[in-house]
């Protein structure tokens, strides 16, 4: 196995199918381990890495329910805190909204909103939903990296997910992110409908509103 990304949270590496179960079938995987944490008492850390566990392996299985592309599990190991799923091989959106011609770019993203409208539908939230957690693979937007998922299906935190990857987006792709971004909102509403979408906006304008007054309290203070 390869360690690809190691976090605070946990180790991810790449492996084939044959090194973890059959001969001959050179598949490639994802292995996520999520690490114990010795500040915490063995109890609480193990419960607290199983119930992540268990967590993470549940919103994929209900955001592929939903139409939604995702990686597919292959196994959840509750002793060793560890799912192995699907390698999504593919180019990273970061990357390729870069390289491809703008209206592709809109496309692309009205994509985007498409895939979040359905998992919003299904009462998840990513979590952290930026163009590096999303690739493309035969013409379809796959979210991978669902570690700091929930299920929660308020207007508060759909809106807070949406914020973040206008964020993201922002940081990212600043050049041409305005245009991104409503396009991401126009494929959103085609799965959640027009008012949905209109309520989400204005909650998104509420959040930011209430960024810029912190900022501004802080500046005051200080």
């Amino acid at each position: 196995m390869e360690l690809i990304k190691q976090g605070a949270e946990a180790k991810i590496y790449l492996a084939r199918f044959e090194e973890l179960y059959f001969p001959f079938n050179d598949e490639k995987v994802i292995v996520k381990y999520r690490l114990p944490k010795r500040y915490r008492i063995k109890e609480i850390d193990e419960k607290l890495r199983k119930e992540r566990t268990v967590r993470e392996a549940r919103l994929l299985h209900r955001a592929k329910e939903f139409g939604v592309n995702v990686p597919h599990i292959y196994e959840v190991d509750l002793k060793d805190m560890k799912i192995v799923m699907e390698f999504i091989e593919g180019e990273r959106l970061k990357e390729l909204l870069e390289k491809v011609p703008m209206e592709e770019r809109l496309e692309l993203c009205r994509e985007i909103g498409r895939q979040l409208g359905r998992l919003h539908n299904a009462g998840i939230i990513h979590g952290d939903l930026t163009t590096s957690n999303m690739i493309l693979r035969e013409g379809k937007i796959y979210f991978i990296d669902f570690g700091l998922g929930e299920f929660d299906d308020t207007l508060e935190t759909q809106g807070v997910d949406l914020h973040l990857l206008k964020r993201a987006m922002e940081s990212t792709h600043y050049k041409w992110f305005e245009k991104g971004f409503e396009a991401v909102l126009e494929g959103y509403a085609e799965v959640r409908g027009k008012e949905k979408e209109k309520e989400l906006r204005e909650k998104i304008d509420e959040i930011e509103s209430r960024g810029r007054y912190v900022k501004e309290r802080k500046w005051m203070k200080g």
